[in-house]
């Protein structure tokens, strides 16, 4: 895994996730030019996501059995075309398929992952991984503004156009630097797709870690949906273009994700993830007090999504040390154990913020972080037994 390579991936994996973005800060062209409402338009984000979801429990296993050589080339040419069809659909209607389709196919960063830490050695499969992963978390961020700015210069369509014609050139790139990838195993598709929750349930590492992810991005999408509540409102009163201002504290995040698996490398996976939701509890207790100071809020903006992001990448680099043979099926549970704890999250923040606004949103985060805490405390030192480098030499 050349320095070339885990850049190459980390591209590719940041313009893989953002397929899944660019449509978000298009919404209100895409309404006007389609002549729909701004709630039909809506339905763009939600068809993506659920197509996402469908991506990743049906083709992502699918790297533990196939050559990814040919998997990845394949599915970023499959995006390429849903993007091109999202390009040119002449009613609201072939969008929605299109980009239900482009969803399906935007999985290629879930399948890098896995891969990156195959061809990393053990000594950095932690460092390259958080290169990946900061590649990725960049291209969250940078596509909402690229295609804002792209969309005022040439229209929405362009948006999706290039996004094609680039993705259709990292496959190319891919299938020629890749190095042969030969199947591992041999397994039937549907008891390949049926083995992922044993598969992750089956080693106390895993469930330990899923546990940990699904709290994390429960209190990570719980703070920043009610966020947007609370910048809209009294006393700030701000507008949409400032409040997304705020999100440029993610670029700390993408940076710590990459310092984040060098600790892994460093054999202090463990307490590095304890200490991170050590900072997610004092952010939240810093936010409690910050209903009427930005400062204060920003403080508690940047440590929450630094902190938030070594955890991700801390569990993720874990999960796949666990295993060299089924590394796609458990980055599929940890997808989902993301997506859950993500949709919990939001669930909470609205009737949270009904119930009790900003307060009872730190409340809330105070005492999960305090049971993330608990589960860290009585899960470490089994995990530490099973991740310990005797362990995996046995």
């Amino acid at each position: 895994m050349t320095t070339t390579l885990t850049f190459l991936f980390a591209v590719t994996a940041g313009v893989a996730v953002g397929n899944l973005y660019w449509a978000q800060p298009l919404l209100g062209l895409i309404a006007d030019d389609l002549h729909v409402s701004a709630a039909g338009a809506g339905w763009l984000v939600t068809t993506t996501q659920v197509g996402y979801a469908i991506g990743v429990l049906l083709i992502v296993p699918l790297g533990d059995v196939r050559d990814r050589r040919r998997l990845l080339p394949a599915v970023l040419l499959c995006c390429a075309a849903a993007l091109l069809c999202a390009a040119v659909a002449p009613t609201i209607a072939v969008l929605l398929v299109a980009t239900t389709l482009l969803g399906v196919t935007t999985v290629a960063g879930p399948i890098l992952m896995p891969l990156a830490g195959d061809l990393a050695d053990e000594s950095n499969r932690g460092r390259v991984v958080g290169t990946v992963a900061a590649g990725l978390l960049t291209g969250i961020l940078a596509a909402r503004t690229i295609s804002g700015l792209l969309a005022d210069a040439a229209g929405w369509r362009t948006v999706f156009a290039a996004a094609a014609v680039l993705t259709a050139i990292l496959a190319v790139v891919l299938h020629r630097v890749l190095p042969p990838l030969p199947a591992r195993a041999a397994i039937p598709y549907p008891r390949l797709i049926a083995s992922v929750p044993a598969v992750a349930l089956r080693d106390p590492t895993v469930r330990w870690t899923l546990v940990l992810t699904a709290l994390g991005f429960a209190v990570f999408t719980m703070f920043w949906t009610a966020l947007t509540f609370l910048l809209s409102g009294a006393p700030f009163r701000y507008p949409v273009s400032v409040i997304g201002l705020f999100g440029l504290a993610g670029l700390a995040g993408a940076v710590a994700a990459r310092r984040a698996g060098r600790l892994h490398d460093a054999g202090h996976s463990i307490p590095a993830t304890g200490a991170a939701w050590l900072v997610i509890l004092i952010a939240y207790g810093t936010a409690a007090f910050a209903g009427h100071s930005v400062v204060l809020l920003l403080v508690a903006v940047v440590a929450l999504d630094v902190a938030f992001q070594a955890t991700a990448i801390l569990n993720q680099t874990r999960i796949l040390a666990t295993s060299h043979t089924a590394r796609s099926r458990l980055n599929t549970a940890f997808v989902v154990a993301t997506f859950a704890g993500g949709a919990a999250g939001s669930a909470a923040a609205t009737t949270l913020w009904s119930a009790g606004g900003w307060p009872a949103i730190t409340t809330t985060g105070i005492l999960t972080s305090c049971a993330a805490l608990a589960v860290w405390a009585t899960g470490r030192p089994e995990t530490a037994a099973v991740t310990s480098p005797r362990a995996r030499r046995s």
